[in-house]
């Protein structure tokens, strides 16, 4: 096959089977610290022993997910210098800077502390402690922080200019601070908070479903019901911001996820496609249903379209992305699940006000409980399709209108990149196949409740008994 002797796009496919395979996993556990300092800091206040053991059960989760995410992030990063050479020579001054505040003050942060939140339940002071849990939940999101800023500076690049094919920063700040960033954070937080909080409140729904202590696994679903009222519509809302961004810095992109083909111009109304088939080659869509006139209310809220909005035939076959059809439908698949998240939000909410989510009503919401069982892996779907929205929808470019992908690639053998390839996808293969097995072997074993409650439960007192006195036979001399 043609694909296997091109580097570049063994390159591209082996970068993306790292970050897909490395984003299944800090998108729980960012999330999941937040909710880790939510009950910890409950029991603290109540001293209600349920908070302490959701809080030794739930850890338990975090720390697996966090191994993973450390096996499985390292090489994306290693993979700048060896798969993208170029790129990293060209924006190294300000790219590499960035990733490595990500190494060392996030990751290094949630690593020193996750010590004492694993294993110092015991040892230390409970409020001792409970800033270690913050300060690991706050490593964890400070990497979104980071991480997000240098992908953000890759769509809309700021604070410098390109010399003789080098980066020059000429101001750091708006470097950082670029155009795409401050909604992109705001868009992936809220999007790691909301998956953690689905998961959480599905595994907390099998055990309701299985009667399997639902009176205890109901305080950790309405945790999460409760937050998801404030998370699910807000998510809705900056996504919107986002997809306006997208209208006005990367008008190829939007143009790709709503398969449109031509141009609509300033003053006009424009159709909005629901479901779509795109042909690339035609340069249409061979099937479509669309909504009339729909397309600007959901850009500005409004028929007529204050700004055109281009179509991919304005560029040239080079200059837009490909692969339509998998950036269109990602777009969709990343928006149903966000109004399905909502929409079971809601639903849940009634159901609480009407008193069906008591002690003794929840284990007969079957049909609540198999939703949000349901609903536990969508937001993993949704998050990785809208990195392929992201980055997929960027093509051809690495750095937007500044580097393309084919002079961002190393000059390597086809052969060595599909071989690595190959060692990556199965070592993540194995990974993941661990990661699964000792998952459900939590999730199954469930909460410990003969755990030790610091400043509650005393560790029982070790008998001891007088020595007995036994004299010295030795000689008088030796005594001496």
């Amino acid at each position: 096959m043609e694909i296997l002797s091109n580097t570049v796009a063994l390159s591209r496919m082996q970068f993306a089977l790292t970050a897909i395979f490395h984003m299944l996993w800090p998108v729980l556990t960012t999330g999941l610290g937040i909710y880790l300092v939510v009950v910890e800091g409950l029991w603290l206040k109540t001293r209600n022993k349920d908070y302490y053991f959701h809080a030794r059960f739930w850890s338990k989760l975090y720390v697996l997910n966090f191994g993973i995410g450390v096996a499985s992030g390292i090489p994306m990063e290693f993979q700048f210098g060896t798969n993208w050479g170029p790129l990293s020579e060209a924006i190294g001054n300000f790219f590499g800077s960035v990733i490595g505040f990500e190494a060392s003050w996030a990751f290094m942060l949630e690593a020193a502390f996750l010590g004492i939140m694993v294993f110092g339940w015991e040892r230390v002071n409970p409020k001792i402690h409970y800033m270690a849990t913050i300060l690991v939940a706050f490593g964890a999101n400070l990497s979104t922080l980071f991480i997000l800023s240098a992908n953000s500076w890759l769509q809309t690049p700021a604070g410098g200019s390109f010399i003789d094919g080098e980066f020059i920063v000429s101001d750091y700040f708006k470097a950082v601070f670029n155009p795409f960033m401050a909604v992109s954070v705001s868009h992936m937080f809220l999007a790691t908070l909301e998956t953690s909080l689905f998961v959480i409140g599905g595994i907390s729904a099998w055990y309701i479903f299985n009667k399997r202590n639902p009176e205890f696994f109901s305080i950790a679903l309405k945790i999460a019901i409760a937050v998801a009222i404030i998370v699910a519509p807000l998510q809705i809302w900056v996504g919107h911001l986002s997809g306006e961004q997208v209208y006005h810095y990367q008008p190829s992109k939007l143009a790709a996820m709503e398969a449109q083909w031509e141009t609509t111009p300033a003053g006009e109304a424009a159709d909005w496609s629901i479901l779509a088939i795109p042909d690339e080659k035609a340069e249409k869509n061979a099937w479509e249903i669309t909504v009339p006139n729909a397309l600007g209310y959901i850009l500005e809220f409004k028929q007529k379209l204050s700004e055109p909005v281009r179509g991919l035939k304005t560029w040239k076959p080079e200059d837009r992305p490909h692969m339509v059809g998998l950036i269109y439908y990602a777009f969709r698949t990343m928006i149903g699940i966000g109004f399905f998240f909502a929409g079971l939000m809601s639903l849940s909410v009634i159901q609480w006000l009407r008193g069906k989510l008591s002690a003794e009503n929840i284990t007969g919401q079957s049909w609540l409980m198999v939703g949000w069982i349901c609903a536990a892996p969508l937001g993993y779907i949704a998050v990785e399709s809208g990195w392929i929205v992201r980055c997929v929808g960027r093509q051809p470019w690495t750095v937007y209108n500044e580097i393309r992908t084919v002079d961002a690639v190393s000059n390597l053998p086809p052969g060595n990149v599909l071989t690595t390839l190959l060692c990556f996808a199965t070592v993540y293969t194995i990974l993941f196949v661990s990661a699964m097995y000792f998952g459900s072997r939590i999730i199954r074993r469930g909460p410990n409740f003969n755990l030790p409650v610091p400043g509650i439960e005393e560790k029982p007192a070790v008998e001891t008994t007088p020595a007995q006195f036994i004299p010295d036979e030795r000689p008088v001399e030796a005594q001496q």
